[in-house]
């Protein structure tokens, strides 16, 4: 029956979310090229707002649950699993307070309305997959912003999106860099649940009435321990959740 639905609910769909990246484009550059980064961000903010709820014109339902004490003041590591590009909108709306950057691939950084620019000029990190030093530079550079602005960084750990929502094994490179760079940082596991479904039968037809979810669980404390060891424990957290 959702895949029924997914073939009536798609193009509307579609139709406001390609929307919705059209109308803000400009609007980022107006915000980035006049008034700076501020502004900048608050457009981004407002951009994910409305890309996350779009969900609703697939009749599919969005809960984000933080319940956890997590400070403004220092930058934090957000650690999560990865099932689609849905997951995205709503860790940047949601996690607004913590100015949340990404490390994407660098073809993503030209192309794509609003999306693009805002890799390009948000202050993340953009690589190259298949040059390694300079996929690490960029993450030593990520770290530095952090540091300076007290900004925050969301890591999909397992390196790619898993399809059929089963948990992959967390990989290490990108969050010990970033620990090496920002030993201060406070790692932060977030489960994401059901955002696979919405693709499991690829771009079209997308499924409907689906229960997505975001949940930030206990900050796992860094001191005395290896990256290794801390990103054991988050994937070991967000296994937990996903009860994998």
């Amino acid at each position: 029956m959702n895949k029924f639905l997914g073939y009536i609910l798609s193009p509307v769909f579609y139709f406001f979310f390609l929307l919705t990246l059209i109308i803000f484009q400009p609007i980022q550059w107006v915000c980035y090229k006049f008034f700076g980064y501020k502004a900048h961000k608050a457009s981004v903010d407002l951009l994910n707002f409305f890309l996350t709820y779009c969900q609703i014109f697939l009749g599919s339902s969005t809960t984000f649950s933080n319940e956890q004490d997590i400070p403004v003041d220092r930058p934090i590591i957000f650690v999560a699993n990865h099932q689609s590009m849905y997951d995205i909108p709503a860790m940047i709306w949601f996690l607004r307070k913590y100015h949340v950057k990404f490390i994407s691939k660098k073809e993503l950084t030209k192309g794509i309305p609003s999306i693009s620019f805002n890799l390009k000029y948000g202050g993340g990190a953009n690589i190259d997959r298949k040059d390694s030093k300079q996929a690490v530079g960029e993450i030593i550079k990520l770290g530095a912003r952090m540091k300076a602005n007290n900004w925050s960084a969301v890591i999909f750990a397992e390196g790619t999106r898993a399809k059929d929502g089963r948990l992959k094994p967390f990989q290490i490179g990108g969050i010990a860099t970033l620990l090496k760079k920002v030993p201060e940082a406070m790692v932060v596991p977030v489960a994401i649940e059901n955002s696979w479904k919405i693709v499991q039968y690829g771009t079209f037809p997308l499924t409907a009435g689906e229960k997505l979810k975001w949940t930030v669980l206990t900050p796992i404390s860094t001191t005395g321990k290896g990256p290794e060891e801390v990103v054991v424990e988050a994937e070991a957290a967000i296994r937990q959740k996903l009860g994998q």
